[in-house]
This record gives structure tokens, C-alpha cells and sequence, in this order.
């Protein structure tokens, strides 16, 4: 049986692997050895070695986890953080300003929201997000953001991978890959969306070429029951944990075999890493997904809506250990509020707002905020000006906003930034940043500052260049940090 085994195993079972292994293959030799480096750097996770184990930062980090929550379809910013009395003055008017937008526009639209200052820094909120007005002395608004095209693709890309166009690791496997976790049990990265995928899926959290270890985990939270929360999470019926583990202690020495036979492929090791971590999971996930085990008024400051049972699990997830958590608000782009923004944004932030607002203040008092990384926004802003009804676009209303990646609004909390404070701000209609502007790669070079890296060494070698998430741009803005 060893014998027929080990046969197997060396045998090539594709058209790829047997052209390797010809004469054809040939060839390969020399390019090994031209990237040998490469080579060197992909089988960081060879057998015997766990890609997630805790990995220390270059320097002291400020944060030691992520909480990304992202609007994807794009907030407006003049109707959350960023006020703009001068659209009241002009509303209905053309403004002096000559910007090019992805669809028609016209006259300013004033915010159908009202603002209020709020906590001892005064900062003004709308009333959307007055949970978070509530917190707002922990929170630094960066009201200068500015980003490449007014397309949600592209922009999805650069805000999560760090480019708009080629394929690259998203910002959570760059932050697992240089950290790992804290809990081996669960996935370092885990991304959640209700009822489907956003726009462009999984792409959003790929590890790309990075070991498969660090791609995102993604979870459907439109569910409660544990069993379709998450697929498979229960041992198949009759079948014993002890049972469980020698099939899988099988497998495991199967799949060794396939994969010394093959080079130590790393995509083969990561299939194999996930395997184990599935085991893992089956103890660990049943408890940090059950929000039921929390307290009644715990619960209740959250609320009872799809947003605040994701939300209540992120926290959950970061006690535990997880590195970095992304929770969008929906499938598709909910947040694309191309006309009746009134309605849309009012109903979307009512869906979320007081978990965020929740999700701060437990934080704060569970002394979790400190070493906890919040970030609120979108891919982009949107316009000040009316979108103009044209078919296909809109329900023909004058009443929403076009895409718009000159200037919007996004803020943090925790994690070692400055709360209480608003960098940078857009012109006197919101439409583009005009000072202290905060390009996307520097959002990313400053999250990772926080969490002990220097974006410019954060690299991982690959088809002979080394790579990073901001490319060969991003600087650290240090002045959003405490």
C-alpha cells in the first residue's frame, strides 16, 4: 500500500506538472535560480512551522488589532462628518467650482440632516451618527481624504488592496502576514457581510501573492444560527472529536506526501494549514459567534439589527485574539445613494449607528479601545452637487448624490490616535480636499505605523521585487496620532 502511495504521489496528475517534469521543464532550472529568493520567501509556511504564530512588530506598536467598518457604496461626507453651511447659501445654485464627476450633475443640494457639536472638542456631527457624536472625544475625523477615480472597482481596490488595479494582498493579509494571531483557533482575518459578497467578492480580502494563510475568512452574519453562520462547524453525526482527529491526522500525512513530491508548494501548504484550522475552529467559533452568551444589557446597547449582532461579534472576535475584523454593511454597495439620500442614508445609518456608537463604549470600558483600531468609512465621498435623473442611473429624482473621490471623510478610533480632533478639510462645498489632504496610501502607511510597521520595510518578495501595500508611495500622518 506505502508503495502505491508513494507511486501516486509522484505521479504528475496535470498537464502543467508533467511539462514541469519534462524535458520542457528544463527551463525551470535556470529560473530557479533567478528566483531563488522568491522561493525562499513563499515557503515561509513549510511543514512543521504555523504561518499565524504571534510575530513581534518592528517597533512598539500603538494598536494590536483592526476593526474596519466599511460603508461600501460610498457615505456622503456632508452629511455625516464634514457640515457645509455654504450649501444652504447655494442650494439650488450653481457653485464656483469645475469639478468632473462619473455622472451629470448640477446645483448644490444642501444636507437634509442636522449637525451638532458634541463631547468637549465640539466636534460637529449629523445627526445620522449621533451614537458616535456621543463618543466623538475618542474619535480623529480626517475630513481630507482623497482617493484616484469616482468608480467603485477601482476605489474598492486601492481603499483595501492598495492598488486600484492590479491584483495585490488586502490590507488585513498584509496585517496578518507581519503579525500572525494571537488565537490559533480562529481565522487571523476575518471578513463580514450580510446576505452576499460587496462588489468585486472576495477580491476585497485576497491574499493575492501572499501564502493562502493570510486571505480573509468570509462570514455571512445575516445569519443567527451558529450551523449557517458558519458551514460545516459541527462533526458529522455519530463521529467522535478522537475520530475526527486520526482522519484528519491521515490526511494530514497523505497530503505531506503530495506536497514533498511538488516542491513544497505553497498554495498546497495553505490548503493544509486551512484543514487544521477548521478542526480548531469547531471548539473556539461556536462560542465567539454566539452573541447570546452576552449579558442582556450588553446586548441591548448594541441593538437587534443584522449590523449590531456583526458588530457585537467583532468585539468578541478582538477579546479573542483575532487580528483584523472588516464588517461591510451589505451586499452590493448599500451606501450608493444616487438619488432619495434623504431616505437611503437615514435608514442605513439607522441600521448601524448605535452598534458603532456601542461598539466604542464597550471598547473603552473593557480598556480594549486603547489597543484597538476602529476605522469608519467608505471607498468614497459624494457629491455636494444634485446627480442629474438620467435612465439607468437613478429613480429620476433630484435628490442624490454622484460619486466622489476629490475629498471625503473618514475617521479612527483607538489604537493610539488622537481622538477629539478633525484633520484636514475639503473646500467650503465638501467637494475636494484642500488641506492637510490624506491620500488612501497614507491611511494605509499610518494604519500600519500604529501597529508597529514601517510601511516602507513591510515587504514580501515576489516574482523578483519586493512588494508593499503602498506601492512606492504613502507617508505617516503624524498628526493623527496621540
Amino acid at each position: 500500500m506505502s508503495d502505491f502511495l508513494s507511486h501516486l504521489a509522484s505521479s504528475p496528475n496535470t498537464r502543467r506538472e508533467f511539462l514541469r517534469r519534462s524535458g520542457i521543464g528544463l527551463g525551470s532550472l535556470g529560473l530557479a535560480g533567478v528566483m531563488a529568493d522568491d522561493t525562499a520567501t513563499r515557503l515561509m509556511a513549510a511543514p512543521g512551522t504555523n504561518p499565524m504564530a504571534p510575530k513581534p512588530p518592528q517597533f512598539a506598536p500603538k494598536a494590536k488589532a483592526v476593526i474596519h467598518l466599511f460603508l461600501n457604496g460610498g457615505p456622503s461626507q456632508v452629511d455625516t462628518f464634514d457640515p457645509k453651511p455654504a450649501l444652504d447659501k447655494y442650494h439650488g445654485k450653481s457653485i464656483p467650482l469645475n469639478l468632473r464627476t462619473e455622472r451629470e450633475t448640477g446645483a448644490a443640494y444642501r444636507s437634509p440632516f442636522k449637525f451638532k457639536k458634541y463631547g468637549q472638542s465640539g466636534i460637529e456631527v449629523s445627526e445620522l451618527f449621533s451614537h458616535v457624536g456621543e463618543m466623538i472625544d475618542d474619535v480623529c475625523v480626517v475630513r481630507s481624504m482623497h482617493a484616484d477615480v469616482p468608480n467603485h472597482e477601482p476605489s474598492l481596490m486601492l481603499m483595501n488592496c492598495g492598488n486600484a488595479q492590479f491584483v495585490r494582498p488586502a490590507v488585513g493579509s498584509w496585517v496578518t502576514y507581519g503579525l500572525g494571531s494571537e488565537n490559533q483557533n480562529l481565522p487571523g482575518f476575518i471578513s463580514m457581510c450580510p446576505s452576499g459578497y460587496p462588489i468585486k467578492g472576495a477580491e476585497n480580502w485576497q491574499a493575492a501573492f501572499l501564502p493562502g494563510a493570510y486571505q480573509g475568512t468570509y462570514i455571512d452574519s445575516k445569519h443567527k444560527d451558529i450551523e449557517k453562520l458558519i458551514a460545516n462547524i459541527r462533526n458529522a453525526a455519530g463521529l467522535s472529536r478522537d475520530d475526527q482527529r486520526r482522519q484528519l491526522d491521515l490526511l494530514q500525512k497523505l497530503n505531506q506526501r503530495h506536497e514533498q513530491a511538488r516542491q513544497q508548494d505553497a498554495d498546497l501548504e495553505a490548503r493544509v494549514q486551512s484543514f487544521e484550522l477548521a478542526y480548531r475552529m469547531q471548539m473556539e467559533a461556536t462560542d465567539a459567534f454566539d452573541i447570546s452568551r452576552e449579558p442582556a444589557s450588553v446586548r441591548e446597547m448594541y441593538g437587534d439589527s443584522v449590523q449590531a449582532r456583526q458588530i457585537l461579534i467583532a468585539r468578541r472576535l478582538v477579546e479573542r485574539g483575532v487580528r483584523y475584523i472588516q464588517l461591510w454593511h451589505g451586499a452590493g454597495q448599500p451606501w450608493d445613494s444616487h438619488d432619495k439620500i434623504e431616505n437611503n442614508h437615514r435608514r442605513l445609518a439607522g441600521e448601524c449607528s448605535q452598534a458603532i456608537g456601542a461598539l466604542l463604549k464597550d471598547l473603552k470600558q473593557r480598556s480594549l479601545l486603547d489597543e484597538t483600531l476602529v476605522i469608519w468609512g467608505g471607498e468614497f465621498g459624494r457629491t455636494p452637487t444634485v446627480e442629474l435623473p438620467k435612465p439607468g442611473a437613478n429613480a429620476g429624482t433630484n435628490s442624490g448624490r454622484d460619486h466622489n473621490h476629490y475629498g471625503f471623510t473618514m475617521w479612527l478610533a483607538g489604537g493610539g490616535v488622537k481622538g477629539g480632533h478633525v484633520h484636514g478639510a475639503t473646500d467650503e462645498f465638501g467637494f475636494q480636499a484642500v488641506e492637510d489632504r490624506v491620500h488612501v496610501h497614507d491611511l494605509h502607511a499610518t494604519i500600519l505605523h500604529l501597529l508597529g510597521f514601517d510601511h516602507e520595510r513591510l515587504t514580501y518578495r515576489y516574482a523578483g521585487r519586493d512588494f508593499r501595500l503602498t506601492d512606492v508611495h504613502g507617508r505617516v500622518v503624524h498628526d493623527l496620532l496621540a
